[in-house]
């Protein structure tokens, strides 16, 4: 019986060393396994980090980090309408006229080569022909800032259109003055425009043709 037990025994371990590693470990390699198709499962195919829950970025290349998004294109340009006022009596821009007309001259429009038209105004008080006459020097003032500023004056049409124009009646109902509606009517109101669209070219690369009468 001894004799048998001892033979028994070498024979016992041969077969332990020729178990699979997995078998004795009680299948630990799965875990590893499924670890692995975890982290695989984090990238798409193109190399893509795919993140979710609270710590989810936006998608982004680990192949080429330095592309970024394009920047916004900036918005269209519009004509615009603006008011100079002149709440003195006179010809002269006074500061808050400066004011309005510097703020202007910042909008990216009167940078484009649009055409500005500058329409002076008056109130009603006076000569008719005076009133013309001051209007005119209005605007005329508004044209010689923007041109000191930088502007082309072939770009600015001049307009005086005296008291024929009121943004807002002269007079109270009662017919007494107003002087604070008087003030407001004189006036320079700023248009610009926008640039004019090029001229289309010729479909077929060269000059356009110019008809010539038959003879």
């Amino acid at each position: 019986m001894t004799r048998t037990l001892a033979t028994i025994g070498p024979i016992a371990l041969v077969l332990a060393a020729c178990t699979p590693a997995a078998d004795r470990t009680g299948n630990a390699s799965a875990p590893m396994a499924e670890a692995n198709d975890s982290a695989e499962a984090g990238f798409d195919a193109g190399g893509i980090a795919n993140v979710t829950g609270n710590d989810a970025v936006p998608a982004r290349s680990i192949l080429r980090p330095d592309i970024v998004a394009p920047e916004p294109a900036p918005p269209p340009l519009e004509p615009i309408d603006r008011v100079i006022p002149f709440a003195q009596t006179g010809q002269q821009i006074d500061d808050e006229g400066r004011k309005a007309l510097d703020a202007l001259l910042t909008d990216p429009i009167m940078r484009a080569g649009g055409g500005i038209t500058l329409s002076g105004h008056s109130d009603s008080k006076g000569d008719d022909r005076v009133n013309l006459r001051t209007s005119r020097q209005r605007a005329e003032a508004v044209r010689d800032y923007l041109v000191e500023k930088g502007i082309d004056p072939a770009r600015i049409t001049v307009i005086a259109l005296g008291e024929t124009r009121p943004l807002v009646p002269n007079a109270h109902p009662d017919g007494s003055d107003d002087s604070a509606a008087r003030a407001r009517n004189r006036r320079v109101e700023v248009g610009v425009a926008l640039p004019d669209a090029p001229a289309p070219a010729d479909a077929t690369g060269g000059d356009a043709a110019v008809a010539v009468p038959a003879r």
